[in-house]
């Protein structure tokens, strides 16, 4: 069945849409994502550092018994190398599609609220130096108080009323 994409649908298009199409292909683009999720989501978890830290002991036990040779030293370092380098392209997708994420219901924020500057949609696409000016406009409305704003408290209290200089 065609989805949105144009390619297979992952969901059956029936009442319930949450339960996957058993007979549809998923695209390379989709697996990648579904198994960088659940890398990402184990990887940082406890257990992944016990079985790390597990590996490492186990490592550095064994180096007796193969007399701390150079090989014995290659096996650590060799697996610690494929696994940082695989590593970083499923760290840098999760994260990727989580600023994505951000960024979108950042931008349905601005869009809902009245009075927002819808300019800042897409902020991300600026130049460093649009991105400069806009952070110094910024801190310059720090200090200026908008009219009606609730978290501006109005002096109070019998040294307000005479200005408070007695």
């Amino acid at each position: 069945m065609p989805g949105r994409d144009g390619g297979t649908s992952l969901e059956w298009q029936g009442a319930n849409r949450t339960m996957p199409d058993p007979r549809a292909t998923i695209t390379v683009s989709e697996f990648f994502r579904a198994f960088a999720k659940r890398m990402a989501d184990f990887m940082g978890s406890a257990w992944a550092f016990a079985g790390a830290a597990a590996i490492v002991v186990v490592w550095a036990a064994s180096g007796h018994f193969f007399h701390y040779s150079d090989t014995w030293q290659l096996v650590i370092n060799t697996g610690t190398t494929i696994v940082t380098f695989l590593m970083v392209f499923l760290m840098q997708n999760t994260q990727n599609r989580d600023a994505k994420a951000i960024h979108l219901k950042l931008d349905e924020l601005l869009r809902g609220v009245k009075n927002a500057r819808t300019g800042l949609v897409r902020l991300e696409d600026q130049t460093e130096d649009e991105l400069s000016g806009l952070a110094k406009e910024f801190e310059a409305l720090k200090g200026v108080p908008k009219p009606g704003d609730p978290t501006i408290h109005e002096p109070s209290g019998p040294s307000a009323a005479s200005g408070g200089d007695d």
